[in-house]
């Protein structure tokens, strides 16, 4: 009986079926299809579905206004074959996340193509550029900034922040009534039967956090670029057009993330080093001198970069700027960066001396691994050489894009 019951378990991933439609065939056309990264959020955290054989969860979307079709299918349901035994509600767990207004019909969700011509971005366009593709054609891309007050906007969000419960490993849905989000959105312009239509690439939301006494602090939250878009830089220009954006605002202090992914971390070093690296501060004659007050104000006054990650862009432009086949000065870049990255070593020991105070010997016993010294020192050579390896990409990036 077990055997047979695990012939109805699915991998929710594979299961989960996602598609922009563009043109009707697209329906049909399995190379349009996309899966999720994840998908706990609904399914726990095995990813797996009980109850079916051949299951397939079809959570299709119009490119621009992401109209949505939904169904689910199977070949075989265990209830229709074994007593006492109960399937997962497979529907019941995709509806707590789409808003109304779906269709399970695939001809009316093809019907809603023809409506497409009519789906215009919202808010403000801030940014235009052009991609090549493969088949050698230049592809036009426009950003604009949103926020609640456009008309039909905050009914488009709901559903264009499904894609998060798949993309984002720890992602929540905002509550957009609050005035202080902004919303930037990537758009894709195509032609099809000779009208130009728009379609959804990817979005930004960011909350703006009062500082006293009179500025704001803009905060990252949530920023994903649609699978089928994914890796042509747009998220690139995205993060950069937010930059100048906010840049361009005297009452923004600095401009920072929440819970930022590694994947955000290394595509910010980029974008804030091409800001960076035409500033007068970073000069390359003067990044051998080390990291500076006037690299601090000038990070921050222009560009809205806080000391942290000016620190960072300081590190990736300096090893541009080293030969690091000459001993002494790859020594001495080694040490300017360890120094930064010991801080939280030396910290921890602080706290450590502290609590031998006041902890029992069986309580420190567990805590002393952190004061070996062989042990830093491991972590600290480490923490440099991932350091180095994600300096040298954006370096390379940066002389691909010159």
């Amino acid at each position: 009986m077990e055997k047979k019951l695990a012939e109805y378990k699915c991998d929710t991933n594979e299961a989960t079926c996602l598609k922009l439609v563009r043109f009707p065939e697209d329906v049909e056309d399995d190379g349009t299809t996309f899966h999720p990264e994840y998908s706990h959020q609904l399914f726990g955290d095995d990813e797996v579905a009980f109850g079916y054989k051949g299951l397939q969860i079809q959570l299709f979307y119009t490119a621009g206004n992401l109209s949505t079709l939904f169904k689910v299918k199977y070949s075989s349901k265990v209830t229709d074959t074994f007593d006492c035994v109960e399937a997962d509600d497979v529907e019941g767990k995709i509806r707590e996340i789409i808003p109304a207004g779906f269709t399970s019909n695939t001809d009316d969700f093809i019907s809603l193509l023809e409506k497409e011509a009519n789906f215009k971005p919202f808010g403000t366009m801030l940014h235009s550029y052009t991609v090549h593709n493969e088949e050698a054609e230049q592809l036009t891309y426009q950003i604009h900034k949103a926020d609640i007050s456009c008309p039909g906007f905050q009914e488009y969000h709901e559903r264009l922040q499904t894609f998060l419960m798949w993309f984002i490993e720890t992602a929540s849905f905002l509550d957009i009534d609050d005035d202080r989000w902004d919303f930037f959105l990537v758009f894709e312009k195509y032609n099809k039967d000779g009208e130009t239509l728009y379609a959804t690439v990817g979005y930004m939301t960011v909350y703006n956090y009062y500082v006293y006494p009179d500025k704001t602090r803009p905060r990252v939250s949530q920023m994903l670029i649609l699978p089928p878009f994914q890796g042509e830089g747009h998220g690139a220009q995205l993060l950069e057009a937010v930059h100048r954006f906010y840049c361009s605002l005297p009452k923004v202090q600095d401009i920072t993330a929440e819970d930022p992914s590694e994947n955000y971390v290394k595509l910010r070093d980029y974008v804030l080093t091409k800001l960076c690296q035409n500033l007068p501060s970073f000069d390359a004659d003067k990044l051998h001198l080390g990291f500076s007050a006037d690299m601090i104000r000038e990070a921050q006054e222009k560009l809205k970069i806080n000391k942290k990650h000016a620190r960072r862009v300081y590190e990736i432009l300096r090893l541009r700027a080293t030969d690091m086949s000459d001993e002494e000065k790859a020594r001495a870049y080694r040490l300017e960066v360890k120094k930064r990255l010991f801080g939280p070593y030396r910290k921890n020991q602080r706290e450590l001396a502290k609590m031998r105070k006041c902890l029992r010997p069986e309580e420190l016993v567990s805590h002393m691994g952190q004061l070996d010294t062989q042990t830093q020192h491991e972590e600290l050579e480490k923490s440099y050489q991932l350091a180095l390896e994600d300096y040298r990409r954006v370096i390379e990036r940066l002389a691909s894009q010159a």
